[in-house]
């Protein structure tokens, strides 16, 4: 049976849909963000870890709470975010695998985790991926170049690593739309331009060469690293 854990600034309002989620056949927890988010997680080790982002939040807190667990503990996360936040999310929302807009339904909530299981455990499956002087290294969720550490966001990394996955492949957008982000992510195609022209301005220079960009197609990753 998976296990949830839902970090929340209190827990009585979550109650409803932490039953629900136990009615679909999860084990669900709640604890309070106020209680050691990061010892928590590490004590009841869960397969995922759903996150409610809301206005209480700390700012300096608010959007780094998903990169911090997924950094320190390896474990997916999925943001529950009220309409407002998505407004202002200035591509914050990156940082998580997935989110859902609160209130939510647990059916659909329950269907979303087994996705973001299944893509984050197919993807981080094959072990150290090396591209020529690139090396990803999906038990550490990091990328070198040359010896030296990549800094990327979330999706920055999860994209370079479905692309380095499958050399040679062309994908276009909407495919990379479904892939990466999910099927009914909150965006345009432009998400990708954006994201690739991120990757390369920090694993590409003058020496190396990773993504191409196939005319009036799509993006593939070069098989001759």
């Amino acid at each position: 049976m998976l296990r949830l854990l839902i970090i929340a600034q209190e827990s009585r309002p979550l109650e409803e849909l932490c039953a629900g989620l136990a009615q679909n056949g999860f084990t669900c927890s709640i604890t309070s963000s106020s209680q050691g988010t990061m010892e928590q997680v590490a004590r009841q080790s869960p397969d995922i870890v759903l996150v409610e982002m809301n206005g209480q939040w700390p700012a300096s807190e608010i959007w780094e709470l998903p990169q911090r667990i997924k950094r320190e503990r390896q474990v997916p996360v999925i943001a529950l975010v009220t309409r407002e936040m998505l407004a202002n999310s200035n591509g914050h929302l990156d940082m998580a695998d997935d989110f859902v807009i609160r209130p939510c339904d647990p059916g659909e909530l329950g269907l979303r985790v087994k996705r973001v299981l299944h893509r984050t455990r197919e993807t981080g499956s094959s072990g150290l991926i090396t591209c020529g002087d690139l090396l990803i290294n999906p038990a550490k969720c990091e990328v070198t170049l040359t010896g030296r550490v990549i800094m990327l966001t979330f999706m920055e990394y999860e994209l370079l690593k479905f692309l380095a996955n499958n050399k040679g492949r062309v994908f276009t957008r909407e495919v990379l739309l479904d892939r990466v982000w999910g099927y009914d992510y909150y965006g345009g195609d432009r998400t990708v331009d954006v994201h690739i022209r991120r990757l390369r301005s920090k694993i590409e220079d003058s020496s190396h060469t990773f993504i191409e960009t196939v005319r009036n197609i799509g993006y593939r990753f070069r098989e001759d690293n």
